[in-house]
């Protein structure tokens, strides 16, 4: 599917058109439209491609999908959402929806002592689009609704005044058009090697290579439902991996680490005999089943019978291993009758390599045999449904290359055993499949974040959440006997609804094992042990015993704490504790996806201790489109995000809370005015002892969002305790004196500087990273700040040459003022 109809907003007795396209051999001319999943009359409507939709009434709202069909198949499109407002009626409303912030720990908004302050929110939701768009297919010119006008406040803390900007009033106006990226890096599943300079296909469009660490970035064409990419080791040291990356479709990068299967040793064979190649070589267990290759089955790509030595190499990827999950490639789904796209269960993958051992040249096969063995086959009806698939490289999708049957042969005098054969011909190199169709699906509802306090309005959009399907060995559902798929899903405002395979006779018919990360870094799931709480967990406790919730350390303390495993036990419709979430029944997506958040759901949340951020025009990380433009937002450009650390070292017995406060330093818009806060408790230092560093992020300077003129932040950096600045970096102080103007250091317990223009090296202590994802930038500038690694992921602070700024302290005596703030709030019994 190439087109795919796009979301409309009309008001009621408007016109709408939708389009779709569809491309193959032959080439599709069937085109069927559905309304809310029923086929609508082709008499009636008169549609091909093309669906136009004339006097709009309300019972027209919902769901639109084409299908394209031929003989040789169907594809579906995506569903496009209808919304008819009625005459009058307002797509965006004025007044905007709540939204809260934390306010810093010295600040309370009212008489109770609250610290989180409602800046409002205006949802991005498409506006109605005008009369004369009626008759396009695309939206036209796009319109959102977003934030019209906002206002400065006031807030009393203690000792100073803090401004926040909020939203005012709610409008239509263009929509935000955020790049959408895919960031990560390519690396070998067994060793962690690199894919240096691979190569990288959308389709049959070559757009890029990996860099020397593997890394790479996809920009997401515009309209792309489903982003598949294959990622080639031009050395043919590892098999093609061809991956579905989930993407997120309001802007900015979500990050991916792809695994590659590294090529098997290959073996010589002599073309004239009949060979077999077993597949599976998990330790202590028979081979899944074998590849068998009749004599004289090896052709040339002329089609000339090849009569030599040939140099095989077979790669199987044996689900047995629950560690190769990461490898597979694709999303394990194929296109059924009805072109609707749906999942398989995977018994092995394998490729092939065939070459002439003096010339090098790729060979092709005739008529193979596939032989499964029966007894690794744990399900009964799987015996009836398995059939073998081939991958196609540029849909991502699993195409059927032929079925099974049943066979009893004896092997040795006493040995009989049953095996599934399956024939074949290997004429591209591609990557082969041993599954079946699976029709038991649920949906498995997840939600991250931001803190282990699970706030509503605290959730984080753009993580990336995993789930694997596990299947359980009988009579030990802790220990699973295989994985059966792969599924990934960014989260949006609302969660994520994962995909999984699920039972509605046994409970632990079917696990799985689900993970999040965000911007590569991973988040923490709810702990199980000692004690299970489901207010915690997300999930009510009658349900929740079903479900058997373990994070991975339940047993086990030094396993990681960053994913948990669940059965997938289908909701019984009869029982009122189980319908609520937080597994859903495959026909009820949309109830997932629209469930409240005190709906069941499973959790997952950042580590953050002792760290504190504010902005004074709010700004949500996770969502591109919360950006507003003003000249003091804390990231003055939504296409690239540019992150400041200073790195300061504290000599001291204990850790301390340093805070960079960042104002307007040069431009006559912002001279003065706050930027915002920035709060990091000191780690201790590995090898010096009484000593601590902090890397505390700090504003940078540069064009403000009008990009006409340079602001050099002011910024402070004062740690909370009693503190002198003892030294500062020689090369810092040197730069600094060379880029007038000079900021004044008069007062002994901070550091002020007007902030470089210019990015420093880590001598100076000082370091930036530019990236379109402002996590993914944080995160490689603090890892950089803290051991000088380029990934950033590490946390273990290390003392070098490059701490920009010293501080020595003392515990904080209790001053007069300290000590009437004991005072005021002792309890009475004091």
């Amino acid at each position: 599917m190439v087109l795919h109809p796009k979301p409309k907003v009309r008001v009621a007795g408007q016109e709408v058109t939708f389009c779709c396209k569809a491309s193959g051999t032959p080439v599709p001319k069937k085109y069927y439209w559905y309304h809310n999943g029923t086929l609508m009359d082709r008499k009636v409507h008169k549609y091909g491609s093309r669906l136009v939709l004339r006097a709009l009434v309300p019972e027209q709202a919902g769901t639109y999908h084409c299908k394209a069909s031929t003989e040789a198949g169907a594809i579906r499109s995506a569903p496009a959402q209808l919304t008819v407002l009625a005459q009058g009626q307002q797509s965006c409303k004025l007044e905007p929806e709540p939204s809260l912030i934390e306010l810093p720990a010295e600040c309370r908004q009212d008489a109770e002592g609250s610290r989180y302050y409602d800046v409002g929110h205006c949802p991005p939701a498409p506006c109605a689009g005008s009369p004369a768009d009626g008759k396009r297919c695309g939206a036209g010119a796009r319109r959102c609704c977003g934030v019209r006008r906002m206002e400065a406040r006031e807030i009393r803390c203690g000792g100073f005044v803090l401004p926040v900007k909020v939203v005012a009033k709610c409008g239509c106006g263009p929509c935000a058009q955020p790049r959408i990226l895919v960031q990560g890096r390519v690396t070998a599943a067994d060793t962690g090697e690199p894919l240096r300079f691979g190569q990288i296909f959308l389709g049959r469009k070559k757009i890029g290579f990996t860099g020397y660490q593997g890394s790479f970035t996809i920009e997401v064409p515009p309209d792309t439902q489903r982003l598949v990419a294959r990622f080639v080791d031009r050395q043919q040291h590892f098999v093609d991996a061809i991956k579905v990356l989930p993407f997120n479709s309001r802007g900015g990068a979500v990050y991916q680490e792809v695994k590659m299967m590294r090529k098997k040793e290959p073996v010589e064979l002599d073309a004239g005999r009949t060979n077999a190649i077993p597949l599976g070589e998990v330790r202590d267990q028979e081979p899944v089943g074998e590849l068998v290759i009749p004599a004289g089955a090896f052709l040339r790509p002329s089609g000339e019978v090849f009569s030599g030595t040939v140099k095989a190499s077979v790669t199987f990827l044996d689900p047995r291993d629950t560690a190769t999950a990461g490898a597979a490639s694709s999303d394990l789904s194929f296109a059924n009758a009805e072109g609707e796209i749906v999942p398989l269960r995977t018994y092995g993958m394998f490729a092939v390599d065939f070459q002439d051992r003096e010339s090098g040249e790729a060979l092709q096969t005739g008529p193979v045999e596939v032989r499964m063995d029966a007894g690794q086959i744990r399900m009964p009806e799987h015996l009836r449904k398995m059939k073998l698939w081939s991958l196609n490289p540029e849909t991502g999708l699993w195409e059927e290359e032929g079925v099974f049957r049943l066979a009893k042969e004896r092997r040795g005098k006493r040995e009989e055993r049953t095996f599934l054969i399956g024939n074949m011909e290997i004429r591209e190199r591609r990557l082969f499949n041993l599954d079946v169709p699976e029709d038991r699906r649920c949906f498995v509802k997840v939600r991250a974040y931001s803190n282990e306090k699970f706030n509503p309005y605290e959730q984080l959009e753009g993580v990336v959440i995993s789930l694997i399907n596990l299947e359980p060995q009988p009579g030990f559902p802790a220990n699973p006997r295989a994985w059966g798929r792969f599924d990934s899903v960014v989260t949006g405002p609302n969660g994520a609804c994962l995909p999984a395979f699920c039972d509605g006779q046994r409970p632990d018919a079917y696990s799985a094992y689900l993970t999040a990360t965000l911007g590569g870094e991973e988040l923490e799931a709810v702990a199980s042990s000692p004690k299970l709480n489901p207010n915690a967990v997300g999930v009510s406790q009658p349900y929740l015993n079903k479900l058997g919730y373990r994070r991975l350390d339940h047993d086990d303390p030094s396993f990681k704490k960053t994913a948990f495993q669940v059965n997938v036990a289908k909701p019984d419709p009869n029982n009122i504790d189980e319908t609520n979430g937080p597994v859903y029944p495959y026909r009820s997506l949309k109830e997932c996806e629209e469930a409240p958040v005190s709906a069941n759901h499973f959790r997952f949340y950042r580590v953050e201790v002792d760290k504190y951020e504010y902005n004074v025009v709010p700004f949500k990380e996770s969502d591109l489109t919360s950006w507003t433009g003003d000249y003091l937002a804390w990231w003055p450009n939504p296409q690239e995000f540019r992150a400041c650390f200073i790195k300061v070292q504290i000599e001291g017995p204990q850790e301390y809370m340093v805070r960079s406060r960042n104002v307007g330093g040069s431009h006559p818009r912002t001279r003065g005015q706050l930027y915002g806060l920035r709060d990091t408790r000191s780690v201790r230092d590995a090898l010096l002892e009484n000593s601590s560093g902090a890397c505390v992020e700090f504003k940078c300077s540069g064009m403000l969002y009008d990009q006409n003129l340079v602001d050099r932040t002011l910024v402070s950096i004062i740690p909370q305790g009693s503190c002198r600045r003892t030294a500062i970096n020689s090369l810092l102080r040197e730069y600094l004196g060379r880029h007038p103007p000079v900021a004044e250091n008069n007062n002994t317990a901070a550091f002020t500087m007007l902030a470089p223009v210019d990015p420093l090296g880590h001598n100076y202590g000082i370091y930036t990273v530019t990236d379109q994802n402002p996590r993914l930038a944080k995160e490689i500038a603090i890892g950089r700040c803290f051991d000088g690694t380029s990934d950033g992921f590490s946390r273990e602070m290390k003392s070098d040459t490059g701490t920009a700024v010293t501080f020595t302290c003392q515990e904080r005596p209790v001053g007069r003022e300290s000590f009437f703030q004991r005072l005021l709030t002792a309890p009475a019994e004091a």
